[in-house]
């Protein structure tokens, strides 16, 4: 319950992982993303950290559906007002409304889909354990880790701030789509490779390539498969 209370709590304040972070003094954003997952929950004066800083109960925040709290109204003090007769329709519709529900209502499952880092489409990203999340309604395909772009490099087929999911792989055919680490920064590149020189490429033509023949920094992270329209 901790996990989903925390993750609802930072959207209803328009938070992500990282600004949150930063407001409880973590000095990494991984804390949080494991207390989303449910990975595990923190220890009993961050637990009382937080609730100070959303202004909820510790205890609730550990063991109620928040979600469920904000949306119910009290009828009572309405309901002790009606006449015996009024009460009993009242009662009546009530139990219309539950049968329709329970015949009816279906719901739709939505996924929180991890977003793991963020690549550059440019001149790289420098290599930091930033991760955040997003909601996700549909079939995906089977994918190890999505990051979100940064830059234009890659237009038109790739788009600024597009998340891309992506198999891992430590190699890559020649013109497939890769994640890439150079000198200590992450790039999106289309990958040139042939028996004289290997070189990350830009689709848009504004940028240079950029060449990692024999660069003991350069490492194929993953192979795109898919992307999404955050």
């Amino acid at each position: 319950m901790f996990a989903q209370n925390l993750r609802y709590l930072r959207k209803q304040h328009h938070l992500n992982q990282t600004e949150l972070a930063h407001q409880l003094g973590r000095k990494s954003v991984a804390s949080v993303s494991e207390w989303e997952s449910g990975k595990y929950t923190p220890k009993l004066p961050i637990v009382e950290k937080i609730a100070n800083l959303f202004e909820v109960n510790a205890s609730d925040l550990l063991q109620r559906d928040l979600s469920q709290l904000d949306h119910q109204t009290d009828i009572m003090p309405l309901y002790e007002q009606l006449t015996p007769a009024h009460q009993h329709r009242v009662y009546e519709l009530a139990q219309r409304l539950k049968a329709e529900q329970a015949n009816n209502v279906v719901q739709l499952p939505s996924k929180i889909l991890q977003i793991d880092g963020v690549v550059s489409a440019g001149t790289g990203e420098e290599l930091v354990d930033e991760r955040d999340e997003m909601d996700y309604h549909g079939k995906l395909p089977r994918f190890d880790y999505a990051v979100k772009i940064n830059g234009d490099s890659m237009e038109p087929q790739f788009h600024d701030q597009q998340v891309v999911l992506a198999k891992s792989a430590t190699d890559a055919d020649n013109g497939q789509i890769v994640i890439a680490y150079v000198d200590g920064r992450s790039y999106i590149k289309q990958l040139e490779k042939t028996t004289q020189h290997c070189r990350l490429m830009s689709l848009n033509a504004k940028y240079d390539p950029i060449d990692v023949s024999g660069n003991e920094d350069f490492a194929i992270k993953g192979v795109v498969i898919g992307t999404l329209n955050n």
